[in-house]
């Protein structure tokens, strides 16, 4: 199996950007992902997001930038509406994947968290290289195949650990406005510094 060596869009090599130690090295199972959003969410900058491309090449990119979202007293998680056809996905176990199309253009891959029936979910908002949700999944060729997919057992996307321990910022969340100020107030954007 041949691995590719850029780590992200910006040529720069796994091995030569991040040293890895190899007895860190794991992918993240489902305990990782059972637990509250606000636990999950900053935990996930820094972790290294995998995809298997059908010609079986591995592509990693260092995730830089999250949000959480939850449940539904959270005015800004879709699940504020109780559970439908689209959000699904957001009241099964941790560890499944919840995306959705925006503006006719994008979609934007979320990580499901907490137990079954506490919908929360983290937005994947950055990875090294790629700064939005939307560019993000574009560069990655992410779609609707993929909602609901496990990332704890799946062959195509899956979640590593490898070991980095980069600062991490908080701040406000990015475009919702409409769900009211203490909402949109709350500082639940986690971020490193490039």
């Amino acid at each position: 199996m041949q691995e590719e060596k850029k780590y992200s869009g910006n040529g720069t090599s796994l091995k030569t950007r991040f040293p890895i130690d190899k007895s860190l090295e794991r992918k993240l199972d489902r305990s990782f992902f059972a637990r509250d959003v606000l636990k999950v969410a900053p935990e996930l900058v820094g972790k290294v997001l995998t995809l298997r491309s059908v010609d079986n090449i591995l592509k990693r990119y260092l995730i830089t930038e999250t949000e959480a979202y939850r449940g539904e007293a959270d005015l800004a998680c879709h699940a504020c509406r109780g559970r439908t056809q689209r959000t699904e996905i957001m009241y099964h176990e941790g560890g499944k994947i919840y995306v959705y199309f925006v503006y006719g253009m994008y979609w934007m891959l979320n990580f499901v968290t907490g137990e079954k029936d506490e919908p929360q979910a983290a937005l994947i908002r950055g990875i090294e290289g790629f700064n939005g949700p939307g560019k993000l999944t574009r560069a990655m060729g992410i779609d609707r195949s993929y909602y609901g997919e496990d990332l704890t057992t799946s062959a195509r996307i899956w979640v590593e650990d490898r070991g980095l321990s980069p600062d991490i910022l908080t701040g406000k969340r990015i475009g919702i406005e409409y769900a009211g100020a203490f909402w949109k107030n709350k500082p639940w954007r986690f971020y490193m510094l490039p």
